[in-house]
């Protein structure tokens, strides 16, 4: 397969606060070291990374820095990293929205891109005149885009409203149409960055088809961006992992995943949760520690054993004697944020006692650990009477190793689903 997409040495750097280099003379230094004297731009040597969790020296920043890669034809190339990586810097400079610092980019067809909602939209034009404004742009013709036109207002599911100034829109609409339009022009390179977010859980299975559909069946090329890593797993066959504007691996789908997982410092897993920041509630009961435990022995473990019985002791802190009626929620989530499984006590209609003075934390026992091997986390929660007193989405990760469910001293197979259940035939 030929390459499309060749990205070269590229780089972006952006001045915080003032825009230029502060005074006449500076800029005047840096126009002519590189327009008349092809010189490379002085202020890269002060250029800093961008992690944006510092405070850093210059104001000179790369928002990208020497990345390096090439697309194939028909490749899904799915682009991921953590907020400030540089993805959509990455995306809009490929789009031509925005040119390079240094570098070389080429690319060989038409891009059709959906970096932001609404882009390329005349808010005063109906959502039928904005099908053939975007067509123009990439270079078709009237008759061209007449002919897809029936095939993009059905996908789109907006038909009632095709005829009425997108300024009308709601965001959801407007990414409908906007992703019809992108997906069904004839393009060869799609570009399309989180903006599929906004839909609905309908239209995201809908767009992620397409896409699928776009890159395997008909040839062409999809760059994605997103933080679903379900979705950037079922549609990409390659991934590229970014990280404070490098490039970090280029890789297949899984291990970038897997490196970014293990990247994100925010996944270390920690037992304290008093200094937790990102919780919600009104602090009558409040979250402090939690620990792993063998059920048998009472020994914290660092990881789980699938098939295994596991403790998971949840240490508390209480501003009255008494709590009425609290409900206390597990919500347990695989390495892609999915929702797996949901543990409450509500569910069983079974009531806590967090009255006595020296009870300050609570047993939740897991029988037979039914998940596959991987990494998994933890969101704990508090209701009393109704409101909610401690919320902590992502509180505690942890791993599940491979184990002997079934009792019979085989091995569990790779890959062959996320649960385990018991059965027997007859």
């Amino acid at each position: 397969m030929s390459t499309v997409i060749q990205i070269t040495n590229l780089s972006k750097i952006y001045r915080l606060g003032e825009i230029g280099t502060g005074t006449i003379s500076l800029d005047l230094e840096r126009w002519f070291k590189m327009k008349i004297r092809g010189q490379e731009d002085p202020f890269l040597k002060i250029g800093e990374t961008n992690d944006r969790s510092k405070k850093g020296v210059s104001d000179i920043v790369y928002a990208l820095r020497d990345i390096n890669f090439e697309v194939k034809q028909g490749e899904a190339l799915g682009i991921i990293g953590k907020n400030g990586a540089g993805k959509s810097t990455l995306l809009k400079m490929i789009s031509r929205v925005t040119s390079p610092t240094t570098g070389k980019i080429n690319i060989k067809g038409r891009v059709a891109s959906l970096l932001e909602v609404g882009t390329g939209f005349h808010p005063e034009l109906t959502g039928r005149e904005n099908i053939y404004l975007n067509g123009a742009i990439l270079g078709m013709r009237k008759k061209e885009i007449t002919q897809k036109l029936d095939e993009i207002i059905d996908f789109s599911g907006v038909e009632r409203y095709i005829d009425t100034p997108v300024k009308r829109y709601s965001s959801g609409m407007y990414v409908r149409l906007a992703f019809a339009v992108a997906a069904h022009l004839e393009s060869e390179i799609l570009i399309v960055d989180e903006v599929l977010a906004v839909g609905d859980a309908e239209f995201q299975k809908k767009c992620l088809g397409k896409m699928g559909d776009i890159s395997k069946g008909e040839g062409r090329t999809v760059l994605f961006v997103s933080h679903n890593m379900a979705a950037i797993e079922n549609l990409c066959n390659e991934g590229m992992l970014l990280a404070d504007g490098s490039v970090h691996s280029i890789t297949d789908t899984k291990s970038t995943i897997s490196n970014y997982l293990s990247l994100n410092s925010s996944l270390i897993q920690t037992n304290d949760l008093s200094s937790n920041s990102s919780r919600s509630g009104n602090g009558r009961l409040r979250f402090s520690r939690i620990l792993l435990m063998n059920d048998i022995t009472r020994e914290e473990v660092t990881e789980i054993k699938c098939g295994s019985n596991i403790r998971i002791r949840i240490f508390f802190e209480k501003t009255e004697h008494v709590l009425m009626d609290p409900v206390i929620a597990l919500g347990i989530n695989d390495q892609y944020e999915q929702r797996i499984s949901y543990i409450s006590n509500e569910m069983l209609n079974q009531k806590i006692n967090l009255s006595k003075e020296e009870n300050n934390y609570i047993d939740v026992i897991v029988n037979k650990v039914p998940f596959s091997p991987g990494r998994y986390n933890l969101t704990l929660f508090c209701s009393i009477n109704g409101e909610i007193a401690d919320w902590i989405q992502n509180a505690f990760y942890f791993n599940i190793c491979s184990g002997d469910f079934y009792n019979t001293g085989r091995e569990l197979p790779v890959g062959q689903g996320n649960f385990f259940v018991n059965y027997t035939f007859s």
